[in-house]
């Protein structure tokens, strides 16, 4: 199998399911011909990452090598990568930059008590790890009651990146509607060197500051992690087209892959999946079961 580039017609395709503990590959080669592979996700003794091995395994081709230009046509690929580091806790150190005196908003969240009569509340753990409260507030109607004031912001932007942090999650009140103090925010922080800007005008503009805000957040804090997965599968893969399953069961192209769109790639491929068979099957009704190493 080492002479595949020169089959006729259209170059192999793949479709891969990385999940936290395997990695499943289905091949369609250019005569058709299907095969499969079943990889361990984490094995770095042996390769860097286990979609990239699979199809080098069924193209033939040595561990370190690059793919061949012109050999693979697509893969598409579901993945767990940012459902396991949001379970995990393992994305980009994250700022919250928010409208000055709502910092503590999303920790507020909308007060729900699905335990009307515990004492000890234990609330979750936020995925962003500093709060910069930007002194700037547009109202409801667009009228601008407080202008942003940007130096006091870069002075705070500029001591936060000397901490280390590099993602930022820009969340002001009525930003959905009014977005431009949004926007110098961000020409700030990437004027700055943050890698990784998130504004909630175009990552979720809803009406909603806490619904916006946390969306917001989950893409600052996945996204860069995510960023690092898709240049490391596409730099092996030569010119092949690479598309990812997104949380709606939809795919996209890889560079459009964000962290918003990609906490329920793996387990949104499996509802696809279960209710194309039941279609074939003739069942209207189905209970789908997804049991993975990391989730269920």
């Amino acid at each position: 199998m080492t002479n595949q580039s020169t089959h006729s017609g259209k170059g192999w395709q793949f479709w891969i399911d990385r999940g936290g503990t395997f990695t499943d590959i289905v091949a369609r080669s250019p005569e058709a011909r299907l095969m499969t592979r079943k990889l361990l996700s984490e094995n770095p003794e042996h390769y860097a990452d286990a979609a990239v091995q699979g199809i080098k395994e069924i193209l033939g081709v040595p561990s370190d090598q690059a793919v061949p230009a012109g050999l693979v046509e697509v893969g598409k690929m579901g993945t767990t990568v940012a459902t396991n580091a949001l379970l995990e806790r393992q994305g980009d150190r994250t700022v919250l930059a928010a409208t000055c005196g709502f910092g503590d908003a999303l920790r507020i969240g909308y007060q729900t008590r699905p335990r009307l009569f515990d004492r000890r509340i234990v609330l979750p753990d936020m995925l962003y790890g500093a709060v910069l409260e930007v002194s700037e507030r547009v109202r409801a109607d667009g009228v601008v009651e407080v202008p942003i004031e940007i130096e006091g912001a870069r002075a705070g932007l500029k001591a936060l990146f000397d901490q280390g942090f590099r993602a930022i999650a820009v969340v002001f009140m009525h930003g959905y509607r009014y977005p431009e103090h949004e926007r110098q925010l961000c020409t700030l922080a990437r004027a700055l060197g943050f890698t990784q800007v998130s504004a909630s005008h175009e990552t979720n503009p809803l009406m909603k500051y806490v619904s916006r805000g946390d969306t917001t957040v989950v893409d600052a804090y996945l996204s860069p992690l995510l960023r690092r997965y898709v240049q490391q599968v596409a730099s092996e893969l030569g010119d092949a087209r690479l598309m990812f399953m997104q949380s709606n069961g939809g795919l996209t192209n890889a560079e459009l892959f964000q962290g918003k769109d990609a906490i329920l790639s793996g387990p949104a491929g499996g509802i696809v999946g279960a209710v194309r068979t039941a279609v074939d099957a003739s069942f209207k009704r189905i209970i789908s079961f997804d049991m993975g190493g990391t989730s269920t």
